[in-house]
């Protein structure tokens, strides 16, 4: 089993984050053949906290998933949490904004998405599009019909800071309220995506999930990689850290989320709730009426 996984790929250093620090073929000495063992294991465990969490029903949990495409988000999601309660579980996948949304401001979308207290929420992709693809296609900030933005020009470091601003203290109000957040950046190689983008072209039952226009963004990528960059610096702080997660062996990478999430929920320190003297006499008085039935 792994030791110290929250640590190994939490993001402590910010400042100086740069991607090509960070392995994305690690498996820290595991091998593939021992990880089903492994993940069952967490499953279980990962299940028992849901429960607490439920029952407790003083914190949520907020797991944000960003990538580039066929780094393996949707797989991450249906391997680490298929040992969940799917009642105290919700799963959201952001895709472009809809009219309605672009009514609004960038955030709304993503704040009517969130998890009760005592829930699990999952965020496939995130209001960090808005700083991600809107970073590389600044054209599209033009949608959102803001009243100071007129054309890209205007759309400065100024813009950009205030955005990420904005992202910091909506987590942090999320935060000071009781929802734990995990932020997760599945970090794949460009030569793991090319071969994954193969696959689907080449198997039929994978074509569903090819488009042409990924190779449009592939092309962009390191674009891209300097907006995770750029992104993961200016949003990763003790209350809402990024976790840099290596994505080239999927196997690994279900592992590793699997105990961050694990770690998170551990930290909450669920507790039921505790009855008082009258809920507790309640409760022999209806123990004794059933013992006395016939």
């Amino acid at each position: 089993m792994m030791e110290n996984t929250t640590k190994k790929f939490k993001v402590v250093n910010p400042t100086g984050f740069k991607i090509k620090d960070h392995d994305p073929a690690f498996t820290d000495k595991l091998k593939k053949d021992q990880s089903q063992g492994i993940l069952e294991g967490l499953k279980t465990e990962m299940e028992s906290l849901q429960e607490q969490l439920y029952v407790a029903n003083k914190h949520s949990l907020l797991i944000i998933f960003q990538a580039m495409d066929a780094a393996g988000k949707d797989s991450a999601i249906k391997h680490t949490m298929s040992g969940l309660n799917p009642q105290g579980c919700q799963v959201f996948s952001f895709k472009q904004p809809s009219s309605e949304e672009l009514d609004h401001d960038f955030l709304w979308r993503h704040a009517k998405a969130l998890p009760e207290r005592g829930r699990i929420g999952i965020h496939n992709r995130s209001h960090y599009e808005n700083v991600l693809v809107c970073k590389v296609h600044p054209e599209y900030i033009l949608n959102e019909r803001i009243a100071s933005i007129s054309s890209v020009a205007d759309i400065n470091k100024s813009f950009w800071e205030s955005r990420y601003e904005s992202i910091r203290t909506f987590e942090k109000h999320l935060s000071d309220n009781g929802t734990v957040i995990i932020k997760i950046f599945l970090n794949v190689s460009k030569e793991e995506q090319k071969k994954r983008f193969m696959e689907r072209i080449e198997d039929p039952l994978k074509h569903w999930k090819f488009s042409s226009a990924d190779l449009d963004e592939r092309e962009l990528w390191d674009d891209y990689m300097k907006a995770y960059e750029e992104m993961i610096r200016e949003t990763s702080f003790d209350q809402s850290p990024w976790y840099v997660i290596p994505a080239d062996k999927k196997w690994f990478t279900r592992i590793a989320i699997s105990q961050i999430i694990i770690d998170a929920l551990k930290t909450m320190k669920l507790q039921p709730p505790q009855l008082t003297e009258k809920e507790v006499a309640r409760l022999a008085e209806c123990k004794a009426r059933l013992d006395a039935e016939k």
